[in-house]
Formats: structure tokens, C-alpha cells, sequence
């Protein structure tokens, strides 16, 4: 058996729970380790670590973020083959990190979280596992992404098709498309990846389309030995180029927030690109969004197009009405004889810590207390529920830049926090509804001038039209903000005053 996919055995009742082992939990566990704290565990529903860069194993899988941007700055990668990352070696690289920073002795495998609740009077989350386990930490830190839970259309008559089917996070890999008629529902940023690798295989691949997708060139090449050589031999130029990658996407930031007319540049270099590869007049009118650039997530791909010039793909615009034992049967009527089925259909980003039951004080459900959308202080707290840290919780994605830049911010605000909960004196502390009211309310104001109120349906946005997802600005704005730990922000619960050791604290 490999080390990987050994279960650690957890402390009873750990300082700290972090749950979900991606690139938020991973680098938390990381930074706590470097702060000389190991009272943690880290649960992971999966067999491995790797979120998102483990499920996602589809034909093609690639990150939209430069490889030297799309990794922690405090441990740097000078070999990367590619301008921007493929899956196996995003994977790699955060296995790399686990092994050299001794992640695994943390790490509880195949243990899915179920519910946590807080308990007032003890001062700590009791958190439970499907698998019967029970753990008490003093912080709660989940870590389970916006991109976790596949997303399935609704559509009559699914469960009575007889070819295979499957999500393209869940990539069934025994499934070979060489001569099959594949129909693939979505045209997001998966299935831009995945199908150009299978369009020289299939006999015939039906593409079922809401909207076309803005798709832009993606800048990617193999780096040259000469390159590597250097980024390794001298660390200043690697870190040089990160700096100069950073900026560069940086200054999109004012595209999507601000000054949304820049992005009819990208708009024209699309259309530009799709004549230039697409050569039927009529798949270029359906392949042409119907919606402002940007308002959805802005694709690059640099074989998409020529792709979609192929004879034997068919691009379906019409609403799919049905799905029948042999097929698709589409709004007008048509029926559309397949083989195979892979819905391309994203993530239910907006769901966030769902299916977790989260309970806070006084019995309140997180659920309740988002039912008017997601929202959280800083994007980490939520009032009524102490000591828990969202990572990449709401309006903390990005459309310009990296993640992980986000991620680390937040680690270092996390860590702030978990140094005061040190203190035997401190029960909890709750960030005040106020503070979270007037932060939540400053950045919907702040969304309004952005791309993505302008009218279409995104992962970005709920059901109700509020944009929970996305930060309204720049990424080193959003380090600022959560540069320092202000206590005015909560409410600050000292221990039982009949504890001795901490009433000294207090006093102290």
C-alpha cells in the first residue's frame, strides 16, 4: 500500500481541524508547521490529497494560470515543464509538498465530514465523520473549495439512458470514445479542455451548447532547458518572472471590475481566432456568445476552435428536452442517436461547504444563515458560528489572477487568528454582524460596476442574482485587507472566569 494513501491516527481532540487537503489545506498545514504549531489534523474525504487536481484527471486538464503564479511562493517550483501547469504536474508538485514539509503524520484519509457543530460551553467544534469518527478542535478551517461538487443538469429521462455517462470531473477512464457517437452537455472551462482531445477519436461528437464561450489564445508553450537551468540556478530570476506574471494579470483586474470596455478587445481577438480556425459561416454564428466577454469565465485554449471546424462535430443549440435509452431528444424535436454521454457541466460553486451541516451558536445552521447567498467577513467568518475559518469561502475567487495568491493571504490572516486562540484565557471569538453586514454590503456595492451583473447566468452568481463568488478588485487589495487582525471586528469570549489559569490570562 502506498504511504498515500496510509491513515494517519489523529489526536482525540486537536488544537485545529482543517478539512479538505487542496492547495487551501495543504499550505494551512504548512504555514502552522512553520509557525511551530502541530497540534492539527487535516481531513480528507479522498484516498489522496490534490482537491480539484485529483478529481479532475479528464483528457487535457491544464490550469488557466501560469505555472509560477499557480504555485505557493514559499515553495517555489524552477522545472515546471509548461507555461501554464497540466494536471499530472500541478499533482506532483503538491504531493512534493506534502513529502518535504511532513504532511502525512496530519493527514486523515477517506474520512468525509458530515456535520460540526459548535459547542458553546466547551469552547470548541465537535466535528463528525461518516465514518463514525468523532473530533473536538478549538478552530475549525475548511478548506473544501468552490470547484468540489460536480453540477448535473436537470433534464427528463437521464437515469434511462444505456450507453455510459459521466461527469468530466469524473473522468471514467476504462470509457474509450475511438468510434463512438459521444454527445458532451456544456461548453465551460472543462470541456473546452477535454474535447479537442477526443474530437480525432470519436466517429461523431455532438456538442449541446446553452451559450458559446468566449475563448481567447492561451500564451502556452514548453519552457527550454535554458530556461529551467536558469530559474534554478539563479532564484532571483524566477522570482523576477513570477513578479513579472503577477502584474501582468494584475492589470486585468481593472477589465472585469471597472473599465469593461477593455475587455471588447479580448472580444474582437476572440472573434478574430474563431474566423480565423472556423471556416462554416453557420457553426461561427453558434459558436459566437450572446452575452458581454466576461460576464462569464473568459476561456483560453488554443485548439478549441480548430476543433470545432471538424466535420464530424456538431454543435446543437437547441434546449434538450429529453433523455431517452438511446439518446437526446432536443427541443425540436430531433432525436440524437449517441453512444456515450459526458456532461461538462462545472461545479456547484455557490453550494460552498455543502453537503456539511454547520451549526453554530444557539443551534443556527449555516444554511439559514446564507439563505439570502453566501457571504462571510474578509470572505473567512461567518457571525454566530466562532472559531471557523473559510478558505476560498465567498467573494473570494478571482477571474484575473491566482488563486493561491488569495489562499496565502488568507493563511496568514488564519494564523493570526489561531496564535490568539492559543491563549487558554480566550473561549471564542465571534466576528460582530455589523462588521460582516457593512463588509458584505460594501462589496455587492462594489459588484455593481463589474462584468458580472451584466445580465447572464455564471457560476458566479446564485440563484437570487447575487454575486457570492467573486472579489471585486485587486488581489493585493485584498492582501491589505487582511494584512492585520483587528480585534474591534469581534466579539472576544473570555474562558469560564472559574478556570484559574484563565482568569490570570485575562488578567495578564
Amino acid at each position: 500500500m502506498s504511504r498515500q494513501q496510509n491513515t494517519a491516527a489523529p489526536s482525540t481532540t486537536p488544537h485545529i481541524v482543517i478539512i479538505g487537503a487542496g492547495f487551501g489545506g495543504l499550505g494551512m498545514g504548512i504555514q502552522l508547521k512553520k509557525a511551530g504549531i502541530d497540534a492539527f489534523t487535516i481531513l480528507e474525504k479522498a484516498a489522496s490529497v490534490g482537491g480539484t487536481w485529483r478529481d479532475n484527471t479528464y483528457p487535457g486538464a491544464a490550469c488557466d494560470v501560469p505555472s509560477h503564479l499557480y504555485s505557493y511562493s514559499f515553495e517555489p517550483k524552477s522545472d515546471w515543464t509548461r507555461k501554464f501547469g497540466l494536471q499530472p504536474e500541478i499533482r506532483s508538485y503538491m504531493e512534493s509538498c506534502v513529502a518535504k514539509y511532513h504532511l502525512h503524520d496530519h493527514i486523515q484519509f477517506n474520512t468525509e465530514v458530515e456535520t460540526a457543530a459548535f459547542d458553546k460551553a466547551a469552547g470548541q467544534w465537535v466535528i463528525k465523520t461518516k465514518t463514525g469518527m468523532t473530533l473536538k478542535a478549538r478552530v475549525l478551517i475548511t478548506a473544501t473549495g468552490q470547484l468540489n461538487q460536480p453540477a448535473y443538469p436537470r433534464i427528463k429521462g437521464m437515469e434511462d439512458f444505456k450507453g455510459t455517462v459521466f461527469h468530466s470531473a469524473r473522468w471514467d477512464h476504462d470509457f474509450d470514445p475511438t468510434g463512438k457517437s459521444v454527445a458532451v452537455v456544456g461548453t465551460g472551462a472543462s470541456a473546452i479542455q477535454f474535447v479537442p482531445q477526443i474530437v480525432p477519436k470519436v466517429k461523431q461528437l455532438k456538442l449541446f451548447q446553452r451559450s458559446g464561450a468566449w475563448v481567447i489564445p492561451k500564451p502556452d508553450r514548453p519552457f527550454t532547458g535554458f530556461e529551467q537551468w536558469l530559474f534554478e540556478s539563479i532564484p532571483i530570476v524566477d522570482r523576477l518572472y513570477r513578479t513579472y506574471i503577477y502584474w501582468k494579470n494584475e492589470s486585468r483586474a481593472l477589465a472585469f471590475t471597472r473599465y469593461g470596455f477593455i475587455l471588447e478587445l479580448w472580444a474582437l481577438l476572440s472573434k478574430i481566432n474563431m474566423r480565423q480556425h472556423v471556416k462554416d459561416h453557420a457553426k461561427r454564428k453558434k459558436l459566437t456568445p450572446d452575452y458581454k466577454i466576461g460576464c462569464k469565465r473568459l476561456l483560453i485554449s488554443n485548439d478549441w476552435f480548430p476543433a470545432m471546424n471538424e466535420d464530424h462535430v456538431d454543435i446543437v443549440t437547441d434546449a434538450i428536452e429529453r433523455v431517452t435509452k438511446d439518446g437526446v431528444v432536443t427541443a425540436d424535436g430531433k432525436e440524437h442517436k449517441i453512444d456515450a454521454i459526458i456532461y461538462g457541466t462545472g461545479f456547484k460553486a455557490t453550494d460552498f461547504l455543502a453537503p456539511m451541516k454547520i451549526t453554530g451558536l444557539n443551534g443556527l445552521d449555516l444554511n439559514e444563515a446564507w439563505k439570502d447567498g453566501a457571504e462571510a467577513y474578509k470572505g473567512m467568518n461567518v457571525s454566530g458560528f466562532p472559531n471557523l475559518f473559510i478558505m476560498y469561502g465567498p467573494n473570494t475567487n478571482l477571474a484575473h489572477s491566482s488563486i493561491i495568491f488569495m489562499l496565502e493571504s488568507q493563511m496568514r490572516y488564519i494564523l493570526q487568528c489561531v496564535r490568539l486562540l492559543l491563549d487558554p484565557g480566550l473561549h471564542y471569538m465571534n466576528v460582530k454582524a455589523s462588521r460582516q453586514k457593512a463588509f458584505g454590503e460594501a462589496i455587492q456595492k462594489r459588484l455593481q460596476s463589474s462584468v458580472w451583473v451584466q445580465g447572464c447566468n455564471s457560476w458566479y452568481i446564485n440563484e437570487s442574482g447575487k454575486v457570492v463568488s467573486n472579489w471585486p478588485g485587486f488581489t493585493f487589495s485584498f492582501r491589505l485587507l487582511t494584512g492585520k487582525l483587528d480585534l474591534q471586528d469581534y466579539e472576544l469570549q473570555p474562558a469560564p472566569s472559574a478556570t484559574p489559569e484563565a482568569a490570570s490570562s485575562r488578567a495578564a
